[in-house]
């Protein structure tokens, strides 16, 4: 009898409120924004990444397709003063729906959760080998004689 009671408080409370996701600060492409639709990312998320490890790991090619650290570096935007949230608070973009979904993840007890800086690194042209996708130009070139040096020394 205590159940029929409560039955229409139960129709009355409706679905739980979406979480709010956080935008990206920058469009992968012009198509759909992302690396792939919204729709199949939020479907498939995991597997690519799954996938994306195992190429990385096993097979050593290294490309920004599906890369943990891209969607990390493009997906989790700096709050009102520049502070980045960490997996585990709402704020954070995969927090925000697996919070909610109560999903537990492992990524984040090796890879980072905030984006990286990578105004620091060097830039060296190695064309586009899959292998070290990370290092392609980024606008600065390296003559013939420095690739020469860097690649085999001073022959003096």
């Amino acid at each position: 009898m205590a159940g029929l009671l409560a039955l229409p408080f139960t129709v009355l409370a409706g679905d739980a409120p979406a979480p709010e996701i956080p935008k990206a600060k920058e469009k992968a492409t012009e198509e759909y924004g992302c690396v792939a639709p919204v729709e199949y990312m939020r479907k498939n998320h995991m597997d690519e990444l799954m996938h994306k490890r195992d190429d990385t790991l096993r097979e050593g090619i290294r490309t920004d397709k599906f890369s943990l650290a891209e969607c990390i570096n493009c997906h989790v935007t700096p709050d009102e003063d520049g502070q980045f949230a960490s997996f585990g608070e709402d704020e954070h973009f995969c927090s925000t729906c697996h919070n909610y979904a109560s999903v537990s993840v492992d990524c984040f007890s090796c890879h980072r959760d905030t984006p990286e800086d990578t105004d620091y690194r060097h830039s060296f042209n190695v064309g586009n080998n899959p292998h070290h996708g990370k290092m392609a130009l980024k606008g600065n070139k390296l003559s013939v004689e420095t690739l020469k040096v860097l690649t085999e020394g001073d022959q003096e």
